[in-house]
């Protein structure tokens, strides 16, 4: 399974951009950055797209995509929960804003929505896709996706503190977290649906406590302008534990 990280961020800069990961190039996991990241070729090749939640930083690429598949004769499938799906067709493709590529074209639309129904596995174009409840301010849950040959990533979206239950329906290699901000904003971020590297380190102690073991992990949706301070912080934080944690950046590669 190859992961390409296209968007490691919260804000956008010259030189950062909002969250996406792309699997194998035609599995992508929300939507932040997929049309400034990819060819229209690249973009022509993604056949699902898994939506965390609705917040903007992690769909605003919806309705950019749709047109460009829309041009370029192509299609996508978005599965996600009821209320991400519900807010993206009133607020986005409601053709006031954006044409609702769900109707268009008439025959075979661009856009077609599907609900995912979390702790149901479901078979999404050859992956075995877990979708999982996690904390934050509005309905979210994190996707457990699995190759054929049973390598699995778990990718958190957004979240705050609280995650034991949510680690005993998931056994990834790779568990790719968001740290938004660093130790010293924690109490605002949490209270917001958010980690810092110690809340971080508290949520990686449980995994540890509920699975036995502690996965490889990256970190990502980091504030750009905090991303020095949280690196510096998530270096202890992998030090005390004695496991791997990378920061994510834009273009970054990882193979599992």
């Amino acid at each position: 399974m190859n992961i390409r990280v296209l968007g490691a961020h919260n804000c956008e800069r010259q030189n950062r951009r909002l969250v996406s990961l792309l699997i194998d190039g035609v599995l992508a996991i929300d939507a932040g950055s997929l049309t400034s990241s990819l060819s229209l070729e690249e973009q022509k090749k993604i056949k699902a797209i898994l939506l965390t939640h609705q917040h903007y930083d992690h769909v605003r690429d919806i309705p950019a995509l749709g047109m460009s598949l829309f041009l370029g004769g192509a299609a996508t499938r978005i599965y996600s929960i009821p209320a991400a799906l519900d807010a993206l067709a009133r607020h986005l493709l409601n053709n006031e804003i954006y044409p609702d590529f769900r109707q268009k074209p008439e025959q075979n639309p661009t856009l077609g929505f599907t609900i995912i129904e979390p702790h149901k596995a479901e078979t999404i174009e050859g992956y075995t896709v877990l979708a999982v409840p996690v904390n934050h301010s509005v309905p979210t849950v994190g996707y457990q996706v699995t190759a054929g040959d049973g390598k699995s990533v778990f990718y958190t979206g957004d979240t705050g503190p609280g995650l034991a239950d949510c680690w005993r329906h998931i056994s990834p290699q790779l568990l790719i977290i968001e740290v938004t901000a660093s130790d010293k904003y924690a109490g605002w971020v949490a209270g917001a649906g958010h980690l810092a590297p110690s809340l971080l380190k508290q949520e990686l102690e449980s995994f540890q406590k509920v699975k036995g073991y502690l996965p490889r992990v990256v970190a990502i949706h980091m504030s750009p302008d905090l991303e020095g301070e949280i690196t510096a912080e998530l270096v202890v934080v992998a030090k005390e534990l004695g496991c791997s944690i990378t920061v994510a950046k834009e273009g970054m590669e990882i193979n599992i």
